[in-house]
């Protein structure tokens, strides 16, 4: 991807620097508090620097509680380019009184500061990623998110350190105060150069109460499964990575005997793994939002947290004279190994999270987004708080850190099963993401020709039993299949069809309920604005060849007028899930990775579908499909 949607994007790049600067200035503030603190052994209000510490986190996350829901309500109904430079206006007032907070090393005062930031950032929050579907094309959405969330976790690596730099040095005060006001201009300044965006919702009626309008919120979003569960899906992802950020510190210290610079090493290859994560998330998904990288990511997560748990329990250090520093780790057998591991859970939590946010952005109503954002913020808070609990449950039932690692690692698996059950387009979408990326080599042409919104009849040649998973996995909008009934009976398919809202069919003479009802069916989903794929040679060809149309197209659209587009896949006669060598699937695969083809048509209008067109227009397809070369062209 370009980088230059952060750097040339008149539209993007300033919501980009602005949320990178806020969260550089947040993370700048809050450790150079915490290192003042500790290093200070500041008391205040008869708390020690320890719970001091404590109590710093827990007044920053409060405000999210309180204020997420009045600011998901304000960013739907005003301007949010106002509203974001009216945020970072006043972010310059804060910074100017914790600079007077440090100067006068006065605690309760930067206590207040950071209560003041963490009601900065709740509002922030639902407008950064409620803005983005404004200042980016659908097609540019995930990079767009991926991009956000690596500037994010960048600016956490870098204002972490430089907090805690700052705070050691002799004159750090006067730099920690002029370092704030700098990064909060500049956040301003990059706010200033956003442009305009309509107003999603201008006669919302506000209300103050955040937990009844939360629970609204909430109830509206329920019957979308898939947001829901995305929101569900982010919380999660914060309630873990929330533990493991919290045990790292005393894991590198009590369990591999190592010191500050090896928990800093640590932190940081977390930071830059999410970061990293994301932009390969971007890269994975081909300009697409595609949630069949999440149980990817939630599936590497567990893996590699449960290798890290092996690793601790081998590491042969014990109790030396000195705790170890970065070079002395890395000298140990196994230290690389908990490097890796660390590294590539962040990576896979990036590739959990992108999608679910881009999901959430896509399919919430534009209305309603900044709401459902702002509800994600509380729930996200809710799961952190929870996460917080159970690190101390398992500390009152003397768990060690590693078994503290394997029994995360064993409930994200157990929380990944559950949320694919429920929402079975997780899995659907995964199956498909793996077959066009991993068994195929896919190359699809025409993508122009497919509406980005709106009804249409799709037609297609039928050579595989995956045919309707691989069309799902290219098309970039949900697709209605029409299939044989019989199909649904095959168990290896009866629970996917179901769940794909495939709709079964049979001839008219065969069962004429069922075929008066798979029409009833199509006709609804058509009158929806959906995608309807029908496979008109109405049956798995034999031979490998185009065989001749049946007429239920023309019934299709006789009682719907709506566009034909025809499409042709090629090269998948021979495959494990094709008829070449008699019974489907019921021999070893013998080729993966093979080049195949996606050509699709230019749209039919309705009045002049005609079934014999309609076939020669698939067999020129067939016959004019380039040969494949990569799985990225034309993507």
């Amino acid at each position: 991807m370009s980088l230059g949607l952060i750097t040339k994007d008149k539209k993007f790049a300033p919501l980009f620097w602005t949320q990178f600067f806020g969260a550089l200035n947040d993370n700048f503030l809050k450790n150079a508090m915490v290192m003042l603190i500790t290093f200070r052994s500041a008391q205040l209000f008869g708390f020690g620097a320890q719970d001091l510490v404590a109590l710093a986190g827990g007044v920053f996350i409060l405000p999210f509680f309180l204020f997420s829901s009045l600011a998901g309500q304000l960013a739907d109904k005003f301007d949010k380019t106002k509203f974001i430079r009216a945020i970072k206006a006043v972010e310059i007032g804060i910074m100017a009184i914790a600079g007077l907070g440090f100067w006068t090393e006065n605690f309760g005062l930067l206590m207040g500061v950071l209560f003041l930031m963490g009601i900065h950032s709740a509002f922030f929050g639902p407008l950064k990623y409620g803005i983005i579907p404004e200042l980016v094309p659908e097609d540019k959405l995930v990079a767009g998110n991926a991009f956000v969330e690596m500037g994010t976790f960048l600016a956490i690596l870098i204002g972490t350190i430089a907090g805690g730099m700052a705070a050691s040095l002799t004159s750090g005060k006067i730099m920690i105060a002029v370092g704030l006001l700098l990064l909060a201009g500049s956040g301003l300044l990059a706010s200033l150069m956003m442009p305009k965006v309509p107003r999603a919702n201008p006669n919302l009626a506000i209300k103050l109460n955040p937990i009844s309008e939360m629970m609204e919120t909430l109830r509206d979003i329920y019957p979308k499964k898939a947001v829901f569960n995305s929101v569900l899906g982010i919380s999660w992802f914060w309630y873990f990575g929330a533990a493991l950020l919290s045990l790292i510190p005393v894991f590198a210290k009590d369990v591999l005997f190592s010191n500050a610079q090896v928990v800093t090493l640590f932190l940081a290859l977390f930071t830059i793994g999410i970061a990293a994560g994301s932009m390969v998330c971007e890269k994975l998904s081909f300009d697409r939002v595609e949630i069949g990288i999440v149980p990817i990511g939630s599936l590497g997560m567990t893996v590699l947290l449960l290798d890290l748990a092996l690793g601790a329990n081998r590491w042969a250090v014990s109790a030396p004279q000195h705790l170890l520093g970065i070079t002395e780790f890395c000298a140990q057998p196994g230290g690389y190994r908990i490097l890796a591991d660390l590294f590539g859970v962040a990576i896979f939590g990036g590739l959990f999270t992108v999608p679910l946010y881009t999901l959430i952005q896509q399919r919430s109503d534009r209305g309603n987004l900044s709401r459902t954002l702002g509800a994600n913020n509380i729930v996200n808070a809710l799961f952190m708080v929870a996460s917080a609990l159970t690190v101390v449950v398992f500390h009152h039932f003397h768990l060690t850190i590693p078994q503290m690692f394997l029994a995360f690692a064993l409930i994200n698996f157990a929380v990944a099963i559950y949320i694919y059950s429920i929402v079975p387009e997780f899995t659907l979408r995964f199956l498909a993401w793996v077959l066009v990326h991993i068994m195929y080599r896919l190359r699809v042409t025409g993508f122009e020709n497919l509406p980005k919104e709106g009804a249409a009849v799709l037609i297609c040649n039928h050579v595989s039993f995956v045919d309707w998973l691989i069309i799902g996995g290219a098309v970039k909008r949900p697709v209605r299949f029409v299939m044989y009934y019989k199909f649904a009976r095959i168990p290896l398919f009866r629970y996917l069809l179901k769940h794909a809202q495939v709709i079964p069919i049979a001839g008219k003479k065969e069962d004429p309920i069922i075929f008066e009802t798979a029409f009833q069916k199509v006709s609804d989903e058509l009158k929806a604005g959906e995608l309807v794929c029908i496979f008109p040679e109405g049956g798995l060809s034999q031979t490998g060849e185009l065989d001749h149309f049946k007429n239920g197209v023309l019934y299709i659209i006789k009682r719907d007028p709506v566009p034909v587009i025809p499409m042709a896949l090629k090269n998948l006669w021979g495959s494990f899930f094709s008829r070449k060598s008699g019974k489907a699937m019921t021999s070893f695969p013998r080729r993966f990775w093979s080049r195949v083809g996606l050509a699709i048509g230019a749209p039919v209008p309705p009045p002049q579908v005609q079934i014999e067109d309609l076939e020669k227009r698939v067999a020129s397809l067939l016959e004019a499909t380039p040969p494949v070369e990569s799985i990225t062209s034309a993507r």
